[in-house]
C-alpha cells in the first residue's frame, strides 16, 4: 500500500516521492531530485518542476478539489485524465507538437508531463515584446492537423464518436458557457472584472445591446451542440509555449467536440491582446508583427485547409462538389464570431488578460479595452464578412482609430 492510494492535495514536500513512484521511466538521481512551484502555472491546477543533477526533469500537474482562480469552481478532479488523453490524442494527430505525457494517475488525479522550460510561455513573450516569425506557420500546422485529422470529413466517424464519449466533462463545458458566452454581456452572477473607468462604456456596448445578445446566443448554442472537431478549447497564448524554432500546445483540459472556429478565435483574439499591449508602450516593430500574423493566421489556415481537405478527405460525402468550400465558409463564420467572443471575456469578464490589465496609463488602457470591445462586436455582428486575415487587420485598425477618438 502506498500513501498515494487516496486522493489528497499534494504540497513541494510530496512531489519528490510521488514522482520516484510514478515517472519510473526516468533514471532519477535520488539524493539530489527536488520540486518546486513554477512561476507560471495557471488558474486550475498545481503544478510543479522536478529536476535532479543528472538533468532530468519533469512537470507534476494535480487537479485540485476547486480552481486556483475561484473557491466557488469545483469542476471534477478527472479533468487531469481528459487533459491527459487529449495531449495523447493531439500527439498522434500533429506530433511534436503538445508535451509528452509519462503518465496519468486517475487516483490522484495527476500526471507527469514534458518539461518544456526551454520555451516561454507566449503570453509572457508577448509581454516582453518578443517577435517570433514563425508563429502563424507553425500554429497553423497545430490547427490543421488537430482540426481537420478529428473532423468527420476526415476521422472514422464511430471512432470520433467514442472519442466524444471518453472526453466530455460537463463543469468545463459549464465553465465556458457561462464566463465566455453569458456574463460579459450581462453580469447575471456579479463576478465580472470590468475596469472602473470603463463601466459606463461597457454597460452601453456590451450589457445593452440586444441585437449583440442575440448573435452571441447564436454562438452559445453553436459551441453547445457543433461536436464538429477536438478542439483544444483555451488555445490563448498563455497555453502556448514558444521559442525561436518551435512551440508547443498545452493545457487542453477544456478540450471537447467542438467548432474549430473556437480555437482558431482564441488565437486570433489573444494576438489582438498582444496588439493592446505593444501599443500602449509603443513597440512598432512588435505591433506590426502581430498584425502581420493575425493576417497569416487566417491566410494560411485557409491554404491548408484547401491542401490538406482533398489528401485526407475520407468521408464521400464530405467528396460531394461544393461542400469542401460551404464547411470552410462556416468554419471562417465561427472562427470572427468566437473571437469576438473571446475578446469581450478577457476584457471585461471574470478571467482578465495581463496583456492588458498591466497597462498602466490609464488612457492608454481604455484605449486598448475599446478596440477590444468594439473589434469583438465587429467580429460578433458582421461574421459573415470575414474572409481573408486582411478583413480582420482592417477592423483592428478602424477600431484602434476609434477607440483614440472616445
Amino acid at each position: 500500500m502506498s500513501r498515494f492510494d487516496t486522493y489528497f492535495q499534494m504540497e513541494e514536500k510530496d512531489i519528490v516521492e510521488y514522482t520516484l513512484l510514478k515517472a519510473t521511466s526516468i533514471d532519477w538521481d535520488k539524493d539530489s531530485m527536488k520540486a518546486v512551484i513554477p512561476k507560471e502555472h495557471g488558474n486550475l491546477n498545481y503544478v510543479y518542476r522536478v529536476t535532479d543533477d543528472k538533468g532530468h526533469s519533469i512537470y507534476i500537474k494535480q487537479a485540485g478539489t476547486e480552481t486556483r482562480i475561484s473557491k466557488d469552481m469545483k469542476p471534477s478532479r478527472d479533468r487531469n485524465r481528459l487533459e491527459s488523453e487529449i495531449l495523447m490524442l493531439q500527439e498522434k494527430f500533429a506530433s511534436g507538437m503538445v508535451p509528452y505525457i509519462y503518465f496519468y494517475d486517475t487516483v490522484m488525479c495527476a500526471c507527469g508531463m514534458e518539461d518544456c522550460s526551454d520555451f516561454l510561455v507566449m503570453r509572457q513573450a508577448m509581454l516582453e515584446h518578443k517577435i517570433y516569425p514563425h508563429f502563424a506557420e507553425k500554429i497553423t500546422d497545430f490547427l490543421i492537423e488537430t482540426l481537420l485529422k478529428s473532423s468527420d470529413v476526415v476521422i472514422d466517424h464511430k471512432e470520433k464518436k467514442v472519442i466524444g464519449g471518453k472526453l466530455v466533462s460537463p463543469d468545463l463545458c459549464d465553465i465556458t458557457e457561462k464566463l465566455v458566452f453569458m456574463e460579459p454581456y450581462n453580469d447575471i452572477n456579479h463576478r465580472n472584472n470590468v475596469y472602473p473607468p470603463n463601466a459606463d462604456f461597457v454597460k452601453k456596448e456590451l450589457y445593452e445591446d440586444k441585437a449583440l445578445h442575440f448573435e452571441v446566443a447564436k454562438l452559445k448554442f453553436s459551441f453547445m451542440t457543433n461536436a464538429q472537431a477536438l478542439i483544444h478549447g483555451d488555445l490563448h497564448t498563455g497555453s502556448i509555449f514558444i521559442k525561436e524554432d518551435g512551440l508547443k500546445v498545452f493545457d487542453p483540459e477544456f478540450g471537447i467536440l467542438g467548432p474549430c472556429g473556437y480555437d482558431i478565435g482564441n488565437v486570433i483574439a489573444n494576438l489582438i491582446f498582444a496588439y493592446d499591449n505593444g501599443i500602449a508602450y509603443g513597440k512598432k516593430e512588435f505591433t506590426d508583427w502581430i498584425l502581420k500574423s493575425v493576417e497569416e493566421v487566417i491566410d494560411l489556415f485557409i491554404e491548408k485547409y484547401n491542401k490538406f481537405y482533398d489528401e485526407w478527405v475520407s468521408e464521400p460525402m464530405a467528396m460531394v462538389e461544393g461542400f469542401k468550400e460551404y464547411y470552410l465558409d462556416g468554419i471562417l463564420r465561427d472562427t470572427a464570431g468566437f473571437t469576438g467572443t473571446e475578446l469581450h471575456r478577457r476584457t471585461v469578464g471574470m478571467a482578465n488578460v495581463t496583456d492588458v490589465t498591466t497597462i498602466e496609463d490609464e488612457k492608454k488602457r481604455l484605449v486598448a479595452e475599446r478596440i477590444n470591445i468594439l473589434a469583438g462586436k465587429e467580429f460578433i455582428l458582421k461574421a459573415d464578412s470575414f474572409k481573408t486575415g486582411k478583413d480582420y487587420v482592417d477592423t483592428i485598425l478602424k477600431c484602434k482609430a476609434l477607440a483614440e477618438e472616445l
